[in-house]
Parts: C-alpha cells; structure tokens; sequence
C-alpha cells in the first residue's frame, strides 16, 4: 500500500477551499506556506510506536523503541510476542506499556482488530475499533485517522497544543472550559485535518507563542 502523506502546495484545491470558508485560516496558511507529512509506515507499527511514546519525552521514545528493536528484530505482533516482560520492562518500557503492546499484539494476532481493515471503515469505526485497545485512547485513534489513513476531516478537541493555536488565531477570549476549536472549527469542513497541521505548524514555527498576533506577523 501507498505510504499516506498530505503534501499540501498553495495552489492546492483544497488549501483554495479553506482559505475562501475562512479568511484568518487562509492567511495562516499563507504565512505558513508548503507542508508535507511524514509517512507513518505500517500500522501495527505505527501504532506501537504511538504506545510507546506515551507521557515521555521524544528522546526518551526514541531510545526505547531502538531498544525493543533490538530486542524484537521488528514492530509486529509475532515479534513482539516472542520478547518477555522482564526484557520489554529492561528495556525502558513501564509495566503498563507492556501490557498495552501485549494487548494490541493479541488483539491483532487473534483478528478482534484487523487493521488492513480500517482503510474501509467510516471515522467513528476507526475509533471504536481502536479504543478498544488498551492503552489507546481518543487522541491517539484520531492521530492515526490523520496521519495512518489520511483523512481529511479531523480535528481533535482534545488536543491542547491545537486549542492554544485556534485561540491565538482567532484572537479569542479565554475561557475556563478551554473549548477554542469548538468555536471556529466548522468553517473548516471537510478540511478539519488539513487547517489542524496548519495550526499545529503555526506552533512548530514558533508563530503561535511569538507574543504577536497573526496580523503584526503578517505586517513584517
């Protein structure tokens, strides 16, 4: 199968679609410009390598899934299975994290998820099915949907660093329930995963916690 990537160009038909719905996310994707994705790779990996990094820094998960390679030979079930606690915990990985990766490596082998299904499965399918996994929650099933299978309409309401983005995008009174998203998302339909990497790359660049609006950013 195809890797899945958004390679997002401004003369894209859909970045033309966002920016005509919504003028503020319009000139931050000026601002911004081009962005590409990073291939995720197979999805039992890819989903492994999500449990893995829960709650520590991005150092530490990468030392620790080069440590289960080596132990493993490979992100897969059957590998995966044929490594011990005691070696999978020596290697870094709390004892719930082994039981998530047992969970998900037993769920997959005995067929209760098959993954080269989700491709066909609606969003909400998606997440059912992969919240059935321990150790995977909500934003980690939506971050797969964006970046796993490439849909199109995603926004997580749960993602702070997405709802810090919005407020300062559209310039938003602070609120006690934190619901910024909430407010402007549905000018992005059916766009909302294309407008959240925008804002979650207004953060990479440093846009989002510069001090200034986007409008003084874009008077430079």
């Amino acid at each position: 199968m195809k890797p899945i990537t958004f390679h997002l160009q401004l003369d894209d038909d859909r970045l033309a679609a966002l920016s005509a719905a919504d003028a503020r996310m319009g000139a931050l994707i000026s601002l911004i410009g081009e962005i590409m994705t990073t291939p995720q790779g197979p999805h039992f990996a890819s989903l492994a390598r999500s449990i893995i990094s829960q709650q520590i820094s991005v150092k530490a998960a990468a030392t620790i899934r080069g440590r289960v390679l080596e132990l493993a030979g490979e992100l897969s079930p059957a590998a995966l299975s044929s490594v011990s606690d005691e070696a999978l915990r020596g290697a870094g990985l709390s004892a719930s994290k082994v039981v998530y990766l047992r969970d998900l490596s037993c769920k997959v082998l005995a067929g209760e998820v098959v993954l080269e299904q989700l491709h066909d499965m609606s969003d909400s399918e998606v997440v059912q099915a992969l919240t059935s996994i321990k150790g995977i929650g909500k934003w980690t099933a939506e971050m797969f949907l964006i970046f796993g299978l490439g849909r199109e309409n995603v926004v997580s309401t749960g993602d702070a660093g997405l709802q810090r983005a919005a407020r300062w995008l559209y310039n938003l009174e602070e609120r006690a329930d934190r619901k910024y998203l909430q407010q402007v998302m549905g000018l992005w339909s059916p766009y909302g995963s294309i407008a959240s990497l925008y804002l979650w790359e207004g953060i990479n660049a440093g846009h989002v916690d510069s001090g200034q609006t986007l409008d003084q950013l874009l008077s430079k």
